[in-house]
């Protein structure tokens, strides 16, 4: 699948505002046929992979307030979900997620926090398929008969950039400062908030 139809299956799911985009996901996804519902997997990892940087997870870092792989693989998949516009200008700098609009005088740093962690919609091409053919876990079949009819690749370490130390404010704010601004400023007024003993001041 190319990266244009990748796209537009995505944006498909977005307009569909009358459920959850996981769900609205999977049923684009099963109106495909089979063989195009595994090329979709194939280049959502692709699309997935190339934000797995260690900038990207800092800027998950500021927004959720903590640290994963779990976490980390749900972020980038709402990343995704939130079209192929702002998913490239996140890849060209993180820091613009300060820029969202769920992130204003309307919203919160919370909110895009919630809107960003999609998990289910990782396994939309497996509900799909599965929903086409009847048969659960027929998806894993079929990815492992894709994969055996394919020469095998060795496996490369992707390249995540420079990495740094995420609980020093100082660096986050020198490397995404629009972000660590709201993020940084939002934890220091809940920690004045709060006396270390359960109570609010």
């Amino acid at each position: 699948m190319e990266t244009d139809e990748f796209w537009a299956v995505i944006e498909t799911a977005r307009a569909a505002t009358d459920k959850p985009f996981d769900e609205a996901l999977t049923d684009v996804l099963a109106e495909l046929p089979l063989e195009r519902i595994l090329d979709y997997d194939e280049r959502f990892h692709a699309v997935h992979g190339s934000v797995y940087r260690w900038d990207v997870w800092a800027a998950f870092h500021l927004i959720g307030g903590w640290f994963s792989d779990d976490g980390f693989i749900d972020f980038r998949t709402g990343l995704i979900s939130l079209g192929r516009e702002w998913f490239e200008r996140v890849a060209a700098s993180p820091d613009s997620l300060a820029d969202h609009p769920l992130v204003g005088s309307s919203g919160s740093v919370d909110d895009l926090e919630e809107a960003l962690l999609q998990e289910d919609a990782n396994y939309a091409a497996l509900g799909a398929y599965d929903r086409v053919t009847g048969v659960k876990d027929s998806y894993y079949d079929a990815q492992e008969a894709r994969a055996a009819s394919r020469p095998k690749c060795e496996d490369v370490e992707p390249d995540m950039g420079e990495t740094w130390d995420f609980s020093d404010a100082g660096e986050m704010r020198r490397r995404l400062p629009r972000l660590a601004a709201l993020c940084l400023e939002k934890d220091d007024d809940d920690e004045e908030g709060y006396d270390g003993e359960g109570h609010e001041d």
